[in-house]
């Protein structure tokens, strides 16, 4: 779900002493100090500075005294004065955040009245990486072929998968949890000399957000949860929620679309024709792989990847539009821009999604569910991304569950055709955690709201978080039309991967 390069090898740096008690270790680590510098001599990054801090590798054992870096960056307001302090993140889970402070500097409220913070939290980045020695199994066979010998490859592609990422990550892998890393965020606001700081979480950013007010409800102030993970249940849950939101804003926002503007694009005057041109292209595609100029193969699943990507923001719409139109009828448009998986990403989620929660099932679930889902959504039923978790390797974690208790209050902002994160999952979210209010987003469609140009949203949210001002009840704003090819309204996941796609990130 996101444009990098390929990850740095597995590292963890170890400490030299072995005799520190947890309590002198914790206290050590929260005296250390941050050397800010700037992160890029590129132009457009003048005012993000980037540092590090180091973490105890497992936080349950700090006198082992091994340790892992974080990378952190930041942009400080240009009076000097901050009001307040907030960290971000991007989601993924595994989403590198050192770049997303910038995108906010488009959001004067908040950018010269906050210290905003990107973290690439541990595994991930800049910081010490998981991986899964780039194997990939996501894209390695057609899910929607169903034979019994195409699910031995699916579902041994899963196996595999989870055996990978254990055997390259190693002892690190184990100790990416979000409970660890909620611990890590709360060592960097020691370390920063903060006695609360807030948080803007966006998708995979929720979630983190969510533990990190249940593990540390008195040190976060404002909380700011956009695009929400059902945070109150499984991983698993959350991951068989999304092809339903995926059919639901492919079939009402991306079809009607690309129809509306066929003398741009030529695969279709109505919705059913785009479909119907997706689906045949979609079956030459499986006779007969396309090559692009740049070398990439593109098979009919990474032609449904493509899409899915393409939903999470209008921006995008076009670019995917376009991509679509050369694939099917190559010539008519030059455009044919590649998609990378970057291999710290897909460490540093599966640690994620099947080191925290349990998973519940085994292959034979997982052939039954992949066969109802793949017959109800077309676009990604079979993508089951949590599937490698039914052979991992569980280390003993319990997290805590997010109740909302002794959390003074939590901002949900969330759009109604979310492709990755439906509506649905956040509003069961929301009545299970208390002290939240919702900001419900009507006809919009985008994973990733607050920052990318509706007032309504940006007004509510900088209130919440730059004033303190808490909604008494929940609240509605209206979506932002669909662009036109040719225009652009700035979504701030968008930005942050396409600014660190510019340096080399």
């Amino acid at each position: 779900m996101h444009r990098k390069k390929i990850a740095a090898t597995l590292a963890v740096v170890t400490a030299s002493s072995l005799l520190i008690a947890p309590q002198a270790q914790a206290a050590s680590l929260a005296n250390q100090k941050i050397t800010w510098q700037r992160c890029t001599d590129e132009p457009g990054f003048e005012r993000l500075e980037c540092g590090s801090f180091t973490a105890p590798l497992d936080w349950h054992d700090p006198r082992n005294g091994k340790t892992i870096t974080i990378a952190v960056s930041r942009t400080v307001p240009l009076n000097g004065k901050a009001k307040t302090t907030v960290f971000t993140n991007p989601g993924g889970p595994g989403g590198e955040g050192r770049t997303l402070p910038l995108v906010f500097l488009n959001r004067p409220k908040l950018s010269e009245n906050a210290e905003v913070y990107g973290i690439d939290v541990r595994g991930t980045g800049a910081s010490d990486n998981a991986t899964c020695g780039g194997y990939q199994h996501r894209l390695a066979t057609d899910w929607r072929d169903r034979s019994e010998a195409n699910l031995d490859l699916i579902y041994g592609g899963m196996e595999l998968q989870a055996k990978f990422c254990q055997t390259k990550s190693g002892e690190l892998g184990r100790h990416i949890t979000t409970e660890q890393t909620v611990r890590d965020l709360d060592l960097l606001r020691q370390v920063l000399g903060r006695d609360k700081v807030s948080w803007l979480g966006y998708s995979g950013g929720s979630w983190m957000g969510a533990y990190y007010a249940t593990y540390f409800p008195k040190t976060l102030d404002k909380v700011v949860l956009d695009s929400n993970t059902e945070f109150t249940e499984s991983w698993q849950k959350v991951f068989d929620n999304l092809p339903a939101g995926a059919e639901l804003r492919f079939r009402t926002d991306f079809l009607p679309w690309v129809a509306k503007y066929d003398d741009v694009f030529h695969l279709g005057k109505t919705a059913e024709e785009v479909r119907r041109t997706y689906e045949t292209t979609r079956a030459r595609l499986a006779e007969q792989p396309l090559t692009l100029p740049d070398g990439t193969v593109v098979t009919p699943v990474l032609l449904d990847a493509l899409i899915f990507s393409g939903l999470y923001s209008k921006d995008s719409f076009q670019p995917v539009a376009e991509l679509v139109a050369y694939i099917t009828q190559p010539g008519v448009l030059a455009k044919a821009p590649p998609k990378q998986y970057p291999d710290f990403v897909m460490g540093t989620q599966m640690s994620i999604l099947c080191n925290d929660t349990p998973f519940r099932g085994d292959r034979k679930s997982l052939e039954r569910q992949g066969n109802a889902s793949v017959r109800k959504y077309s676009l990604v039923g079979g993508f089951q991304v949590t599937g490698p978790c039914a052979w991992w390797d569980r280390p003993d974690v319990q997290l805590k569950r997010p109740t909302g208790k002794g959390v003074d209050s939590v901002l949900m902002v969330q759009s109604v055709r979310d492709p990755a994160t439906p509506l649905a999952g956040a509003q069961r979210a929301h009545a299970k955690f208390a002290n939240s209010r919702m900001l419900t987003v009507r006809d919009e469609g985008d994973h990733g709201i607050y920052g990318f140009g509706n007032e309504c949203v940006g007004e509510v949210v900088e209130s919440y978080l730059v004033d303190g001002v808490v909604p008494r009840r929940d609240l509605s704003c209206p979506g932002v039309p669909l662009p036109a090819p040719g225009e652009s309204t700035g979504n701030p996941l968008v930005e942050a991967r396409e600014l660190a796609a510019r340096v080399g990130w």
